[in-house]
């Protein structure tokens, strides 16, 4: 008696992934780069490399797919968090922004690497060349200062800032 519900267990869960493996996430690809932060600020090549390798899965239009992406339930735990992802920060979305929204996300970029939250944990166990060095590090900072030097050269600094809320 055991043994039969035993292997009806066994079948009935072999039916169901298997079944889960005919349900696709939609892949996120685009080629489309007409709202791309890179059509509104210089990125320097050493900037877009750090940035392709250690946030665009995640924050972009654009996503490396590992091999693993292709099972289920993987895949849509994956799509969930790309989808998450792109809606907190889209770099090829980013010329969609407001100026404010901009000089904030870059901020929150800025802060989110320097505490070691970003990249996460998780990605960089799977993806050991998104780790950043102090040197990438230093390179992304200086770009972000930068960006928002050239932001304040073009809009007033005060509107580049949060208001505060009441």
């Amino acid at each position: 008696m055991i043994q039969r519900y035993f292997f009806s267990l066994i079948a009935v869960t072999l039916l169901v992934f298997t079944g889960m493996q005919f349900d696709r996430p939609v892949k996120n690809n685009s080629n489309d780069q007409s709202k791309h932060l890179s059509t509104l600020y210089i990125v320097p090549d050493s900037v877009k490399l750090i940035l392709q390798v250690a946030c665009y899965d995640c924050h972009s239009n654009n996503t490396r797919y590992p091999w693993y992406a292709e099972i289920q339930p993987v895949g849509t735990w994956m799509g969930e968090h790309i989808r998450k992802g792109k809606k907190d920060f889209n770099f090829s979305e980013f010329a969609s922004y407001r100026p404010r929204r901009q000089y904030r996300k870059l901020e929150e970029l800025r802060e989110l690497v320097q505490e070691n939250e970003m990249p996460i944990p998780d990605y960089v166990r799977m993806h050991s060349d998104a780790r950043l060095s102090g040197m990438q590090k230093q390179t992304l900072f200086a770009w972000i200062t930068a960006t928002h030097d050239s932001m304040k050269k073009v809009f007033h600094p005060d509107s580049l800032k949060d208001r505060p809320r009441r």
